[in-house]
């Protein structure tokens, strides 16, 4: 096994495990929605998610860890599309927010700034900001 067959298979590992944290959002409630449904479809071809790998992850999403991108744009990337699964259905549950603080965390947030990240993600998305701003003003928001 070549080294760029390692990084590419820790790679999809990554993607797997970010693909596992938007479907536990989606799942909180115990539906997915048609607009939830949609995003995941579109998440899955861009992460390159397999339909075998798909299906297995929405029945056993809480096997796949979320392995942190190494670049902080990534991460940041990654919010971003954990806060856009949080308004597919059209509203936000207090479930799909702790999740997304938990998300937030294990994309190495500092812990004191959590929740100002974590809000000002939901209200950046909610306004319908593109992932450039979005970036911009995260990076704002978690300036140490």
């Amino acid at each position: 096994m070549s080294i760029s067959d390692l990084y590419t298979s820790g790679k999809h590992k990554q993607e797997m495990g970010h693909f596992a944290s938007i479907v536990k959002v989606a799942i909180v409630d115990g539906i997915i929605t048609d607009g939830e449904q949609q995003l995941l479809d579109r998440t899955a071809k861009k992460l390159n998610i397999s339909e075998e790998e798909y299906k297995a992850i929405l029945k056993h999403p809480e096997k796949y860890p979320l392995n942190p991108p190494i670049s902080y744009d990534e991460s940041i990337e990654r919010l971003y599309r954990v806060t856009k699964m949080i308004f597919a259905d059209g509203h936000v549950d207090k479930n799909q927010v702790i999740l997304l603080r938990k998300t937030a965390i294990a994309l190495s947030i500092p812990l004191d700034n959590v929740e100002k990240v974590a809000d000002e993600a939901i209200h950046l998305v909610m306004n319908n900001n593109d992932l450039d701003d979005f970036t911009a003003a995260i990076k704002n928001v978690n300036a140490v």
